[in-house]
């Protein structure tokens, strides 16, 4: 069976630029090139073929193939993250860092994310470019199934999105999504929350409500142990002045 635009998939691979791995679902894959993470799930993503879930080179390879195929592609930055654009390579005063910038330090302005590439004398370089930017990129991939449950398509693009698995419930078009406490409080579910609901919309069929739900159990409360209480020596070998006294018949 061929796959085609609007075709969720179950997608394994391996990402690399200049022979380095820099994402992979495969854990030992990741242990070996030194980026396994723990608290990453290691398994195949779910994603819809043209859904922008993943970069437009790999998209486009994928389409037309076949469920259980395996292979290589080499995708150019134009179809990747895109040239190096020189104008976001930025310096900045050492002294307007709140903390001593180093080579390799991350960091956000002005809702941009960057990485600090050089120190100049009093002043840090900072590359405002995707880290892959202006890089061929190599996949290995395997196509492992068509995703064809409604609920299963849901929750890939919610572990897509949020990377989180959530519980879910669809009945009669409306589908319950049960969120995890706190979660309000992720600046990634935050922004991602819209575009979540969009696509369940438009690329999921049968689903004419979507109900985010919060919900709080009382936490238990501890159990309190009961009180030791001493207990009187019994044994024979007690103390013979405790016993009580004889009485003898005259």
């Amino acid at each position: 069976m061929a796959v085609n635009e609007g075709t969720f998939i179950k997608l394994r691979f391996t990402g690399s630029s200049d022979g380095d791995v820099f994402d992979t679902t495969e854990e030992d894959i990741a242990k070996d090139a030194g980026i396994f993470n723990e608290q990453k799930a290691y398994e195949p993503i779910v994603v819809r073929l043209g859904g922008m879930h993943i970069i437009p080179g790999l998209d486009e390879a994928l389409i037309g193939k076949e469920v259980g195929e395996k292979g290589t592609v080499d995708i150019p930055p134009e179809k990747a993250y895109g040239p190096h654009d020189e104008s976001l390579v930025k310096s900045a005063p050492v002294k307007n860092f709140a903390e001593k910038p180093q080579v390799g330090m991350r960091i956000s302005s002005d809702g941009q994310e960057g990485v600090i590439v050089n120190i100049v004398g009093k002043r840090a370089v900072v590359d405002f470019n995707h880290l892959l930017a202006g890089k061929t990129l190599t996949y290995d991939y395997e196509i492992e199934a068509v995703v064809e449950s409604p609920e299963e398509q849901v929750a890939g693009l919610i572990n897509l999105y949020s990377g989180k698995d959530m519980d879910l419930e669809l009945t009669d078009g409306v589908l319950t999504i049960l969120l995890p406490p706190g979660i309000n409080y992720d600046k990634r579910w935050g922004m991602a929350r819209g575009i979540l609901i969009h696509q369940i919309f438009e690329f999921i069929d049968g689903i004419d409500e979507v109900v985010l739900k919060e919900s709080y159990k009382r936490p238990a409360m501890p159990v309190e142990e009961p009180e030791e209480t001493e207990v009187a020596d019994v044994s024979e070998d007690a103390d013979e002045s405790a016993a009580p006294a004889e009485s003898s018949e005259e």
